[in-house]
This record gives C-alpha cells, structure tokens and sequence, in this order.
C-alpha cells in the first residue's frame, strides 16, 4: 500500500504540473484546463495554496518543471 503524501508533497506536484504548462505558454490550453482541476480535487488542494506554494519555492518547482536538479 502507497504511503500517504504530505501537504508539501502534495502542493510540490501540483506546482511543478502548473508551472511546466506556465513556461511552455500553454496554462491557458484545453489539456491544463482538463486535467489541473481534476489534480487539485483528487489531492485536496486549492489554487490559490499552489500559488502560494510557487511563490515560496520558486526556484525549486521550476528546477523540477524544467526537468533539472
């Protein structure tokens, strides 16, 4: 059985997902709008908490969006 993600974790994932479609330029396209929703509903998470999180850990969700260490 899959151990239980933390907030941090939680918010960490969703942001990385925001912020690969903000850097392409699509967070506005049909396949973010369809599936972000569904990420945040099924963590328990709302966007303004993912905003909040990006704000603070910048860097290091964008590293991750980027695919880099």
């Amino acid at each position: 059985m899959a151990k239980e993600k933390t907030l941090d974790e939680k918010l960490f994932g969703a942001a990385v997902l925001k912020v690969s479609y903000r850097l392409r330029g699509t967070e506005g396209s049909p396949a973010f709008k369809g599936i972000y929703p569904g990420v945040l509903r099924d963590l328990g998470l709302e966007d303004a908490q993912v905003d909040a999180y990006i704000a603070q850990h910048e860097e290091a969700v964008t590293k991750a969006a980027r695919g880099t260490t």
